[in-house]
């Protein structure tokens, strides 16, 4: 079974990845709607400075994870090129043009996780794939994707 894909990188590919690997991306807009709702409070009880700096950190929190991901992502020299991979019973291949390539044997994949927007695949290092569902032509590519993960690399995390 073989499978291959396509896309054209988005900077929420890489807010998705992010999310799903490292917590503070993830807990973020949490920390920034608890600090809001605690600065409307705060207003409320009539400490107008103190509501007003607990709202505008609220604000800043939820925005800095959108905007540091694009910010980025357009200051990253391959992020916006289009990406072609192909995946089988052996590796995973991606590339990016004629600039990078990477192929993964299977077993050099510890982890991977499914998002409403995709696939996070997790090294052994610190890198991680995004591969969108929109890279496949197909709804049974996303499928065979999805199968050969979890043939070879275990169910997602």
């Amino acid at each position: 079974m073989s499978v291959d894909f396509s896309w054209s990188p988005q900077p929420g590919d890489w807010r998705d990845a992010l999310r799903t690997a490292v917590p503070i991306y993830r807990w973020a807009p949490w920390f920034g709607l608890a600090l809001g709702v605690l600065g409307v409070v705060v207003l409320f009880l009539g400490m107008t400075w103190a509501g007003v700096f607990g709202l505008a950190l609220a604000v800043i929190i939820i925005a800095l994870v959108p905007i540091g991901t694009a910010v980025n992502f357009h200051n990253h020299p391959l992020a916006a090129k289009a990406v072609t991979g192909s995946a089988d019973d052996h590796s995973l291949r991606m590339s990016v043009g004629s600039a990078a390539r990477s192929e993964l044997a299977w077993d050099e994949l510890p982890g991977w996780s499914e998002t409403p927007r995709g696939f996070v695949l997790r090294t052994a290092g610190t890198a991680m794939f995004a591969v969108p569902h929109r890279a496949f032509a197909a709804t049974e590519d996303v499928d065979r994707f999805r199968s050969l993960l979890v043939e070879h690399v275990g169910p997602a995390a």
